[in-house]
């Protein structure tokens, strides 16, 4: 369960001028047009990928039973092969640009995974490949910045930007939409093809286009790529022993910096604990597991189902049970893998939820690799709590409900955090 700087919806609607119609007829147009050539090359290429499906054999045959006896065949069908190689010669013949190969080819392979209709199911060359597991490191070239996937309007949107970046010296805001790259429209992109464009070589530049609230025309802002280490955990010990610790995402290093944190506040005499989760869109289902294990009773963390009804539990041995009161910050943009956190610590009632309902994403990604090194990520199972919620398009209700309030914000107050610190005090006494 991966995402890159992901997931998280808008208030506002996007910008409408521009080139987005004649971006989507060519994009439909290239990808109906190929969608057929991509199986032919993938019989070769799932030789790696399809042990990372974790069936083998038997899943397969699952499969080509059910395409055989799907209405229309196979995508691989000679016919179906030979029209394709016959539009594919049309276009080189009477479009009124050349195409280059590699890019028809990369259109298929996208094209396919786009039919799927799930904008979370994606492929990767090989160069996004190396972008997307950098990123997951928590280190790689870029600018400092949290992107959140906003499915309503068709563009990502800024969620975050950390301190002491690139971006937080350029005129970058958060909550600003992603417009263009380097003149590229973002319209329809997933996130990591957002990301992959953003990353490039330290000391390079890149050119962002932002749609912004307020702001009539896009606006173009310059900004240098630098090495960037994600300092996913920070904490702070506040009066009365309560100590809060924010995870602004779930990467490799998330839960070494959670433990040091962690063992700070206990070290410092913690009493009471608040854990932020807004805005946090997710990450590696590994890293939060070992965060659970860290506050979780013995039982359930989360489990998954797959098609074939297959079940595959993670678990905690309650070894490390929290034992202070616990209060978690959600909003809409906490996503994923922060939602299965916060879905265990509420179905084991030994923390409350403070702000609004969660993003509700609970389906599960898996990334498999191809023998030529790109990639394909594709939606593999549902998740459940340890209740047996399943939350996805619906998120999980706070127990104390409260609206961000962008004024008081403004003016140097969080109203969520401090509704959070009454919480937990009342909790503590």
């Amino acid at each position: 369960m991966q995402s890159e700087w992901n997931s998280g919806m808008n208030q506002y609607p996007p910008y409408n001028g521009g080139e987005n119609g004649n971006d989507n007829g060519k994009k439909q147009f290239i990808l109906g047009l190929m969608i057929g050539i991509f199986v032919t090359l993938l019989l070769s290429l799932l030789v790696t990928g399809a042990a990372g499906l974790g069936r083998g054999i038997r899943q397969l045959k699952d499969i080509r039973a059910h395409k055989e006896g799907a209405a229309g065949g196979s995508v691989t069908d000679a016919d179906v092969v030979r029209k394709l190689g016959i539009l594919e010669e049309t276009i080189q013949e009477y479009f009124w640009q050349d195409v280059d190969s590699r890019t028809l080819e990369e259109g298929v392979y996208r094209g396919i995974l786009d039919s799927l209709d799930d904008p979370y199911s994606v492929y990767y060359t090989q160069e996004e490949l190396i972008a997307l597991q950098e990123q997951t490191q928590g280190i790689y070239y870029g600018i400092g910045a949290y992107i959140s996937q906003d499915l309503e309007t068709g563009y990502v949107q800024i969620s975050r930007i950390i301190k002491n970046t690139p971006a937080e010296e350029s005129d970058l805001m958060q909550g600003d939409y992603i417009y263009e790259i380097n003149g590229e429209s973002m319209y329809g992109k997933e996130s990591s093809y957002v990301v992959s464009k953003i990353k490039g070589e330290e000391g390079t530049f890149v050119t962002i286009t932002v749609l912004r609230s307020g702001e009539s025309d896009p606006l173009d802002i310059e900004v240098e790529r630098r090495q960037i280490e994600s300092p996913t955990v920070e904490y702070e010990m506040y009066d009365n022993h309560m100590a809060y610790i924010q995870i602004t995402e779930f990467d490799a290093v998330t839960s070494g910096q959670f433990e040091e944190a962690l063992s700070q506040a206990r070290a410092e005499g913690m009493q009471g604990l608040i854990i932020d989760l807004r805005s946090n869109p997710g990450g590696n289902l590994s890293t939060v597991c070992e965060i659970a294990r860290m506050l979780l009773p013995k039982g359930l963390i989360v489990y998954t189902e797959d098609k074939y009804g297959e079940r595959e539990e993670y678990t905690c041995n309650g070894e490390n049970e929290i034992d202070v009161p616990l209060v978690v910050l959600t909003n809409g943009y906490s996503a994923s893998a922060s939602e299965i956190l916060a879905g265990a610590i509420k179905d084991y009632g030994i923390g409350k939820l403070v702000g609004t309902t969660t993003y509700g994403k609970g389906i599960v990604q898996k990334v498999i690799n191809l023998s030529d090194g790109s990639a394909m990520k594709i939606t593999v199972s549902t998740y459940y709590t340890p209740n047996g919620n399943n939350i996805h398009q619906i998120g999980i209700d706070p127990d104390v409900e409260v609206a961000f309030d962008a004024q008081q914000y403004q003016n140097g107050v969080d109203n969520q955090l401090e509704t959070a610190k009454q919480v937990l005090e009342g909790m503590m006494r």
